[in-house]
């Protein structure tokens, strides 16, 4: 597998899309290609920057966990975009990321997959990818969004064992899906119009105007799970999310709604199709 091709991504960009991009950058291997455009000067209001990496050696989740990777065997790609003011219900665009890498993949060949609230793609009920959002409030500067996606490309045997043991839900990858996956190259143009599209929506509209197709993609709706928080865990059955993009969990005695936390599948063999 040959390195990623900048001129073949700027090439499949829409025109107005590639008009409002500030810099690509492409990386063999990087610490966090989030951090990397976190720590550097944010794109004016409606233009974005994009870092895209082969691997990682510091990916991060959330609550910063750890994201396993290999060389090449997975792509990394955040983009850093800038909006005029504050938009509201900053945490509910990473539901709004999810809904635009999905639909970058449906695009270009990868279908049937579905959302597990609140940050992980999946196909075949097993962990293609994840996603996380991160935002930099600047003072008389609007406030930049950094939206990064970790995506499987072609995990090696002992990756998807490791990933299993850690996350109680096995991996899949691209290779594993269809039998001509989308290059690279296709693939991170087709997510770099997505997020810009969906962050320009979002900042209109809001998480608002991507409910209903998340709930169209929700994974974990009427699965028991357990919600791990920095408070403690709750058990309960997933009911969906309200208009906010919060969590409701039926704990069999109330109704609760979740902000943030990290779900586990109360049965593992859930997880296999």
């Amino acid at each position: 597998m040959g390195a990623i091709d900048a001129t073949q991504i700027r090439d499949a960009l829409r025109r107005d899309i590639a008009a409002r991009m500030d810099r690509l950058e492409i990386f063999a291997e990087i610490g966090s290609t989030n951090t990397y455009l976190l720590q550097h000067p944010a794109p004016q209001a409606g233009m974005h920057r994009v870092a895209i990496a082969e691997h990682q050696t510091a990916g991060r989740g959330r609550q910063d966990r750890e994201w396993i990777s290999a060389p090449g065997a997975s792509l990394c790609l955040s983009l850093a975009y800038t909006f005029s003011g504050q938009p509201d219900n900053l945490p509910g665009l990473t539901l709004a990321i999810g809904v635009a890498a999905r639909n970058a993949l449906n695009q270009t060949g990868i279908h049937d997959v579905r959302l597990k609230w609140p940050n992980d793609l999946v196909a075949r009920d097993s962990k293609l990818g994840g996603i996380l959002a991160e935002t930099h409030v600047r003072a008389g500067a609007g406030t930049t969004v950094v939206a990064g996606v970790g995506i499987n490309v072609d995990l090696p045997a002992h990756l998807v064992s490791e990933h299993a043991s850690r996350w109680a839900q096995r991996a899949i990858d691209l290779e594993s899906l269809a039998p001509n996956p989308p290059t690279r190259e296709t693939l991170s143009a087709a997510l770099i119009c997505e997020f810009v599209q969906s962050l320009t929506l979002f900042e209109k509209s809001g998480v608002g105007f991507f409910i209903d197709s998340w709930r169209e993609l929700d994974w974990l709706r009427d699965r028991e799970i357990t919600v791990e928080q920095t408070t403690g865990s709750v058990r309960g059955v997933a009911c969906g999310i309200d208009n906010s993009g919060a969590l409701l969990l039926n704990t069999g005695v109330t109704m609760t709604r979740i902000i943030s936390g990290s779900v586990v599948l109360d049965s593992v063999s859930e997880t296999v199709p």
